[in-house]
């Protein structure tokens, strides 16, 4: 055999592999132990409660024409306090061994010139986010959930003769959070700014280089949901970086695959927190790209399925097989290069769940008894929240949408109606375009805060007809960041396939639901009239 020494015996007791997540309204960290394979503890920090000097809500700053950011020092902040939180409890950070990690997809963080000498000459005196303002170009960074970019995006899409060829070359039409339509728009609009940018990074690339002690770049994952990178070489698109500008090229380094070990922690990290000098910095990633590593999967019929503040669904799939289009997206495989990751990713999640349980039942007991004591298929009655503007399909324009079961408008369901259709809603949608960009699930494993909720998951397992597990540990981008950790540790040796670490790592998971097929039944036969109510509301592609 030719793996035999990615058994736990290979990795010295005690050592440490660490993950981390800097998601949309906090920063998480897995402490996993390389000999045992097992998660040794979990932490984390709430933007909006242990930093309350930013003044988040939900994480970010929401501004005028739909523009959602969030303040870079807040991210350096973060991982400040994280590591003193963790400091604090006993964390040994003399055993770990490598790092890597998880950032909110899409946003983008822009560095002066003088970049490369602060973050090597940090001062381990002194916090993190107090230095590290002197770097940046732009205070705020956009995110995701921005939708300020349209115009952008119509610009792009025409540049390179129509989205479908966009899609063809980068894996998605143009997108208002993808991060190119954002370097256009600063580009147009505050010159200035984008003048005195050095280095654009991605959230993932940015936190990486806090630890690194020098810029890094982005990785091929995280890459592919720019809009910028071919999908095929790997590598970015000259004509779309020259519709941009010029100089872009500089300001965005060269991508590398998302297992590189970049260096060891800086001087600044040994200091202040007692990181080893050795101690490796594996490239980080995207968050839904991390999500395939801590769910560990593998085969093609394997399916994530996060519910977090975005729903997003996802697969593998054979770099020959997969078909980029108008909806969804597609990006490299980060823990196998020569493949790729399928993806359909909802603005309206978990918030959206939330504020119908706040308005109908006021707790999550009341609201999973409302789900459990009606029937599946809801009367006929389907509803669409949209309190972001959504992604998939696209719908600019948020409110709620109601139809009984003829297909007439209403104004109101009964509070029960209303928990129903808010979850049904979610689970058709993602039944309806997963089917469209060819996935095709076996066993679907779920994540987030809502994989925890059984009331809600059996709703999914229903509607897609087919099992559904949750990770007992439910942040799965930080513990795929600690694998990936792991991963690119071994690999120093001699390269290895994530597959072949997965022999030696079982990820627990526990069947939290099984398909009824009476239930299943039933939303079969309404998933046509769904796709054809949803089409009525959502915009003109």
């Amino acid at each position: 055999r030719t793996n035999f020494f990615l058994s736990p015996m290979d990795v010295p007791k005690g050592d440490l592999f660490l993950g981390l997540d800097s998601s949309t309204q906090g920063l998480k960290a897995t402490v996993l132990d390389g000999h045992t394979r097992a998660i040794q503890q979990t932490y984390r920090v709430s933007y909006d409660h242990d930093l309350p000097s930013f003044q988040t809500s939900g994480g970010v700053h929401h501004g005028d024409a739909g523009e959602v950011t969030v303040p870079a020092a807040l991210l350096a902040a973060a991982l400040e306090l994280l590591f003193q939180k963790m400091k604090a409890q006993g964390v040994n950070f003399e055993k770990i061994r490598a790092v890597s990690g998880s950032g909110q997809q899409h946003g983008s963080v822009y560095l002066n010139s003088s970049a490369t000498d602060v973050l090597s000459t940090l001062d381990p005196s002194q916090p993190l986010q107090d230095q590290i303002t002197k770097a940046v170009s732009r205070s705020k960074c956009p995110i995701w959930m921005d939708f300020s970019t349209t115009q952008q995006c119509q610009q792009l899409e025409a540049a390179v003769g129509g989205p479908v060829e966009l899609a063809k070359r980068t894996g998605s039409r143009a997108y208002e959070r993808f991060t190119g339509a954002q370097i256009l728009k600063i580009k147009q609009t505050e010159p200035e700014v984008y003048a005195r940018t050095a280095h654009i990074c991605l959230i993932s690339s940015f936190m990486c280089s806090l630890l690194l002690g020098d810029v890094a770049p982005v990785d091929t994952s995280d890459g592919a949901g720019m809009n910028l990178m071919d999908l095929t070489t790997q590598t970015w698109d000259d004509e779309i970086l020259r519709f941009i500008d010029d100089g872009l090229s500089a300001k965005l380094g060269t991508p590398v695959p998302a297992h590189t070990v970049l260096g060891n922690v800086s001087g600044y990290m040994q200091t202040r927190f007692g990181f080893a000098g050795d101690c490796a910095v594996v490239a980080w990633s995207g968050d839904n790209p991390n999500s395939v590593a801590g769910l560990g999967l593998s085969t093609p019929g394997d399916v994530g399925l996060s519910l977090g503040t975005s729903d997003t669904i996802f697969s593998i799939a054979e770099a020959s097989a997969s078909k980029p289009g108008l909806e969804g997206h597609v990006f490299v495989n980060p823990v196998d290069p020569g493949s790729h990751m399928i993806m359909l990713c909802y603005k309206n999640g978990s918030l959206a769940r939330e504020s119908v349980m706040k308005r109908v039942a006021r707790s999550w007991k009341v609201f999973n008894g409302m789900l459990q004591h009606t029937e599946p298929g809801n009367s006929g009655n389907i509803g669409f929240f949209i309190v972001e503007p959504e992604i998939v399909p696209h719908i600019a324009h948020t409110g709620v949408r109601r139809f009984d079961a003829q297909n007439n408008p209403v104004a109101d369901f009964p509070p029960e109606v209303e928990a129903r259709a808010i979850i049904e809603g979610q689970a058709l949608s993602m039944l309806v375009h997963s089917q469209k960009m060819g996935i095709v699930p076996k066993k679907i494993i779920a994540t987030g805060g809502a994989s925890v909720n059984t009331a809600v998951t059996q709703v999914f397992a229903d509607v897609f007809g087919t099992p559904v597990c949750a990770a007992e540990q439910p942040d799965s981008a930080s513990l795929g960041a600690a694998l990936r950790a792991l991963h690119g540790y071994l690999s120093k040796k001699q390269p290895v396939k994530f597959s072949t670490l997965l022999e030696y790592t079982p990820l627990p998971l526990k069947e939290v639901a099984q398909a009824r097929p009476a239930a299943t039944a039933v939303y079969k036969a309404l998933l046509q009239r769904y796709d054809a109510l949803e089409a009525t509301i959502a915009d003109r592609q």
